[in-house]
This record gives C-alpha cells, structure tokens and sequence, in this order.
C-alpha cells in the first residue's frame, strides 16, 4: 500500500475569523452588562469557549473576569438547574 500525503491547505476551507467583542461598533464588556454576558454563557451558567464563539484571547479573558464578578454579585447564576 502506498502511503499517500494529503494538502491539507487545498481541502480545507478559510473563514475570515473577526473577534465580535472587538472593532469600532463592538460592545463594550462590562459585569453590568447581562445582555452580552448571557449570551456568551451557556443554559447551565458555563463560560462558552473562544473556538466556539470567535471571541479573541484578550476579550475571552475580560469576558471571563466580568462573568465571575457577576456570578459573585449574583446577577448571573453559578449553576442553573
């Protein structure tokens, strides 16, 4: 059997990957802000991931810091039954 290499650059498709959080327009974050911080959490109270929501490395971690101090005002629930 011959082994055979694949290109994967050729098979694979390119997304243009833009930070929502980020740009001119972009919300601002804020542990006040429940809109945007309920929307990057899951049904059960979880921070949804970066590879799921695009959000680049310096929002995602602002975006995690407000969630905590609003879970820790209890604005947002730790964990949701």
């Amino acid at each position: 059997m011959k082994n055979k290499v694949f290109d994967n650059t050729s098979s694979r498709l390119l997304f243009n990957k833009s930070c929502p959080l980020s740009g001119k327009d972009a919300p601002e974050i804020d542990y006040k802000n429940l809109a945007i911080l309920k929307r990057y959490t899951t049904e059960k109270g979880k921070i949804l991931p970066s590879r799921v929501t695009q959000v680049c490395t310096k929002k995602q971690k602002e975006l995690s810091k407000a969630v905590k101090i609003a879970r820790y005002l209890a604005l947002l629930p730790y964990v949701s039954n």
